[in-house]
């Protein structure tokens, strides 16, 4: 029988398999593209989605979270190559930090950044799983500006639609 915390790994082990698709089709030599010179470049970006997971399953296991205080481990790669394999890494071990939650600790309150208490169950929905997402949708707006091209996480992108009618034109004239 699943619970909230497996369906909760469940959702965010999918959504981690986009973003490491995501962070495999980051145009090589883009690493310090950056459309907004106030903004993250590719790699800065690309590498806060690993510090997302790994700072909030420290968090949670350690029951607050601290500016300063971080999670070995996390120091971010400065090549386009190596913020996938980082990323994995640091998915599985906020992952293993976060498996050992029982569905009674979601309700459980724990000093957030903003030194507000957030039930941990917002903490992994919210500041966790969508803030995630959220930023790897600006991640792959950035990756099609640096020249890539942005996987499809929740449909089609242009490429496979655009190969999708081809298809569908060929097998029409049949």
């Amino acid at each position: 029988m699943s619970n909230e915390v497996q369906t909760f790994l469940n959702v965010w082990d999918d959504e981690a398999q986009k973003t490491v698709a995501m962070l495999h089709a980051l145009p090589e030599g883009q690493y310090d593209f950056r459309p907004d010179p106030g903004g993250r470049s590719l790699g800065e970006l690309a590498w806060h989605l690993a510090e997302i997971d790994g700072y909030s399953g420290f968090g949670i296991e350690r029951g607050k979270f601290e500016v300063g205080v971080k999670p070995e481990g996390l120091e971010r790669p400065k090549t386009i190559a190596a913020l996938a394999p980082g990323y994995e890494r640091a998915h599985a071990d906020a992952r293993a930090r976060i498996a050992k939650l029982i569905p009674a600790d979601l309700d459980r309150e724990v000093i957030f950044f903003t030194g507000e208490p957030m039930s941990i169950r917002n903490i992994l929905w919210s500041a966790l799983l969508h803030h995630e997402i959220h930023h790897r949708g600006q991640l792959s707006l950035m990756c099609r500006l640096a020249g890539g091209c942005s996987p499809a996480p929740y449909g089609p992108n242009r490429e496979e639609m655009a190969k999708f009618r081809e298809k569908m034109a060929a097998t029409a004239t049949k």
